[in-house]
């Protein structure tokens, strides 16, 4: 097992240097589950939350076969194709949205705990709701991101909580008797004059975060595009508060709202389902504006996250103030929000060409940045 491990990579690489492709709780949740995915059956493994594929992979070359994976990032996702591929393991699993086809009929499910509570309640809920009444859930994590409300959580939808021991500051929380199990359905919040749809683990939730209003307290009142072939763009767009807000405040506007999340582009779809924008607002789970083509953009809305999983990171940006230089036609804009201690202007006049402070206050800043 452990030359599997030593071969597996995280992409990129350059999101967050700390962190490994496997870490002490992906080894205790195979170490826990050994002896009850030795008798398992094609189909019975189900894997959520694998960061870069150390579970789904390391069940594949215990003998599992036919496992079923989620993970939320697409970068998460690729990495566990191209590990895959590098160990020779690509034919035994498949990735699967977070529904119930992902868990339908599970008796195994290796999980590592996701960082919100309302992330884990909505995963119980849903293997509760659809896997096999004999299911165990193994669901481990590093003890510093572990707090007694996720036993609780867990104890919402199961029956039985048992909890391993502690190792290598790690530790895994079992989980049987499933009960009381529901579909995920997203909060809802009536915000500014929007309806704002937050599924668990979706960044800020139904609400508006700090940065993001001053951003859309400051956007020009007439930005260039907004027609369906030069739409206006908002870059990670989490619940889609950005992107709903331009397409109701820019009468008949296009809009492209992009997130590698898939709870992230769920919650999107339900906010322009909730404002009746839906006809004029395309949602897509992308890394940064990979399917976008170059030189193809006027306007691009970015508050850039600074986690990669669990770890603060500030190299997430610079690769999408990279990207978004490439989709930008010249002249084209980028209005963009950022902690002011984290200090992008000149990352910023680097990559994508001459910036202006909009606006600051005492935590955040508003810049535009015009594409040389």
């Amino acid at each position: 097992m452990s030359a599997i491990f030593d071969a597996l990579r995280r992409w990129p690489d350059v999101e967050a240097p700390d962190l490994v492709a496997v870490d002490a709780a992906d080894r205790l949740i195979l170490d826990e589950s050994a002896e009850r995915r030795a008798s398992a059956l094609p189909g019975d493994i189900v894997v959520i939350n694998d960061s870069y594929g150390a579970l789904t992979l390391g069940a594949a070359h215990a003998g599992a076969s036919g496992i079923r994976t989620h993970i939320d990032a697409i970068t998460g996702e690729r990495a566990l194709e191209a590990n895959a591929s590098r160990v020779d393991l690509s034919g035994n699993f498949r990735s699967v949205p977070l529904d119930a086809e992902l868990v339908n009929g599970a008796r195994i499910v290796l999980l590592r705990l996701p960082r919100t509570l309302d992330a884990l309640r909505d995963i119980a809920g849903l293997i509760a709701a659809h896997a096999d009444p004999s299911v165990v859930v193994f669901a481990g994590g590093r003890l510093k991101h572990m707090s007694v409300s996720m036993n609780a959580v867990l104890r919402e939808n199961f029956g039985q909580l048992d909890i391993s021991h502690a190792r290598q500051k790690s530790r895994v929380l079992i989980a049987r008797a499933p009960r009381d199990g529901r579909d995920p359905t997203p909060a809802a919040a009536h915000v500014d004059g929007l309806e704002v749809r937050a599924f668990g683990g979706a960044f800020a939730g139904a609400r508006l975060d700090i940065g993001t209003r001053l951003l859309l307290e400051n956007l020009p009142d007439a930005p260039v595009g907004g027609t369906p072939d030069d739409p206006l763009i908002d870059l990670a767009c989490g619940t889609g508060i950005i992107g709903a807000w331009m397409a109701t405040r820019y009468p008949g506007a296009h809009v492209h709202s992009c997130d590698q999340s898939s709870v992230a582009v769920a919650s999107a779809h339900a906010t322009m389902l909730a404002n009746g924008i839906e006809d004029r607002v395309t949602v897509v789970r992308d890394d940064m504006l990979g399917a976008r083509p170059s030189a193809s953009a006027s306007f691009i809305a970015l508050n850039p996250p600074f986690h990669s999983a669990a770890a603060v990171t500030d190299l997430i940006a610079p690769r999408m103030f990279g990207d978004v230089a490439r989709v930008l036609r010249p002249g084209g804009q980028l209005w963009c929000v950022w902690n002011s201690g984290l200090r992008y202007r000149p990352l910023l006049e680097r990559a994508i060409g001459p910036t202006e402070q909009v606006a600051r206050n005492a935590k955040f800043t508003v810049t535009v940045s015009t594409r040389r």
